[in-house]
């Protein structure tokens, strides 16, 4: 690859994202002799795959193997529309074909880039143990898959933000970017794939597929921004399933600084010993450790709302009710965020199985008791309402009045429909609990762009766009990836697909062969 005056890169292919999808499309792009340039708008490498769980879902694994574990991606594939409900019938089914007969290969291949898994890991409703979680957390995936690249030769350039696709006589051939020294064309022989994540944090894209309410709640990742769903819709692409999406929910505010678990390398002996030590060694011994994932990646439970917990903002009143889509009205708060007020009763019940506060599904739960070790910084209790108040810093007096005007109008709903119990339990019993803050979050959305059965991005009467394609989040074209584990598998499985077929097809005209640098 050479720069004509500094402003103009040639190459085969443009990798538009540095996910998991990017990626792996660009390693397999650059396997098949072709020069890849990826682009990522941010400083490091990461994407949506580097701020998830870490789960992958498949079958017929070596993990399933050595526990004698039978399954096929037939059976996969008929399990996975169970967790769409009636959202069913809007779903991908041949691309869903396509994600469970290819992500075992996917899954295996990762292995050998150096990533390891604990699992398989039951999930319901899949009849068959398939949910596998990276070791020791999801920057492991990053890790090994930049290692692979830089290896092979794939030219990263991070800081580098991609604005608008460049087309001649129809066909996609390079990409305008911003970059850290300035305006940059990447001009490309074959083609160009975007995989630049969904747009959970694009205010537009949320305001016109969902709410303008919907709008304000912003998402998991800072950057999914929806970069390249915007510049394939100029070129008369069209989204799927834009108004589907994992949230709003409420979770935890982070801490500060991450946690051991999401400090340990991703060195391939270190996660090997993790899969053998959660294997053999007794589970007294690794609580503290799973705790320490448990109560800083998860969210809590509905459950909690369900027994009588409220919802209380920063001014210490209730805003909402909290089985109508309470993180639709957290937005709506001082500094969008809250509490989740508990009292001795609700405490009590939530120490012990069935009542957990969050989980790690197939994992483990966590209890009141765990927030109280793990996360002293969204763990705060009182002997009284009063003093719970000032420790939260909320006006003398608030408190007490939100939780009597609360308990006055459940015994007001008791009378009035002739019961004997409330709707729900009332709060009346000291101590008192504040877990938080707490603020409402889109983890992904599946608003991705139509693509054919080879990722090819459709354009006006869903033809493909010659020179496009897309994959992960952003070439989702329909398919719903309910339940942990499948957007991973989508990202790592249509990011290889989507590469291998771009640097497969026959290059545009025009372009004078390729002029290779040394791998770097």
């Amino acid at each position: 690859m050479t720069a004509a005056g500094g402003s103009t890169i040639e190459t085969a292919v443009v990798v538009v994202g540095g996910g998991g999808a990017g990626l792996a499309a660009a390693i397999e792009a650059r396997a098949l002799g072709c020069d890849v340039v990826l682009m990522e708008k941010n400083p490091e490498l990461g994407g949506s795959t580097g701020w998830s769980i870490g789960s992958i879902t498949s079958s017929q694994t070596p993990h399933q193997l050595r526990r004698n574990i039978e399954d096929s991606s037939q059976e996969h594939w008929e399990d996975m529309p169970l967790f769409a409900g009636d959202l069913a019938a809007r779903d991908n089914d041949e691309l869903r074909k396509i994600l469970c007969q290819n992500v075992p290969d996917t899954f295996r291949w990762l292995l050998s880039l150096g990533v390891r898994f604990y699992g398989p890991m039951p999930e319901q409703p899949h009849k068959k143990p398939r949910m596998h979680n990276v070791l020791p957390n999801s920057h492991a995936y990053i890790w090994h898959l930049e290692r692979r690249a830089r290896r092979i030769g794939v030219d990263i350039r991070c800081n580098t933000r991609a604005r608008r696709l460049i087309q001649d006589d129809g066909r996609v051939t390079g990409v305008e970017a911003e970059a850290s020294e300035g305006a940059v064309r990447f001009l490309c022989r074959q083609a160009v794939i975007l995989a630049a994540g969904d747009f959970t944090n694009g205010r537009e894209f949320k305001a016109r597929y969902m709410s303008e309410q919907a709008a304000k709640v912003e998402g998991v990742n800072p950057t999914a921004t929806g970069d390249g769903q915007a510049m394939a819709l100029a070129l008369g692409a069209r989204v799927v399933n834009g108004d589907l999406a994992l949230g709003p929910e409420i979770r935890f505010v982070p801490p500060e600084r991450e946690t051991l678990v999401r400090r340990l390398p991703p060195w391939r002996a270190l996660a090997s010993f993790m899969a053998w030590s959660l294997d053999h060694m007794p589970p007294q011994f690794l609580r503290p450790f799973v705790m320490s994932f448990v109560t800083t990646a998860l969210a809590p439970s509905s459950s909690l709302f369900e027994a009588g917990a409220l919802l209380i903002n920063r001014r210490g009143e209730r805003f909402c009710d909290e089985l109508d889509q309470p993180a639709l009205a957290l937005p709506d708060q001082p500094d969008k965020v809250a509490y989740i007020l508990l009292d001795e009763r609700i405490a009590r019940q939530f120490s012990a199985w069935p009542h957990f506060i969050s989980t790690a599904p197939g994992v483990a739960y966590a209890y009141l008791a765990d927030y109280r070790r793990n996360r002293k910084d969204v763990f705060n209790t009182a002997p009284t309402l009063a003093q719970l108040a000032g420790r939260l810093g909320m006006p003398a007096g608030a408190l007490e009045q939100t939780v009597r005007a609360h308990n006055e109008k459940l015994a007001a709903q008791t009378r009035a429909a002739g019961r004997n119990e409330p709707p729900r339990p009332a709060l009346d019993q000291a101590p008192w609990y504040a877990l938080g803050p707490v603020k409402a979050v889109f983890v992904h959305s599946e608003g991705g762009l139509a693509v054919d059965l080879e990722h090819r991005v459709l354009g006006p009467d869903d033809r493909p766009i010659p020179g496009l394609f897309a994959a992960g989040a952003t070439g989702q074209g329909g398919l719903l990836l309910k339940g942990h584990g499948h957007h991973l598998a989508w990202a790592f499985t249509s990011g290889r697909r989507a590469g291998h077929i771009a640097a497969s097809a026959r290059p545009a005209a025009g372009f004078a062969p390729i002029r290779r640098q040394a791998a770097t």
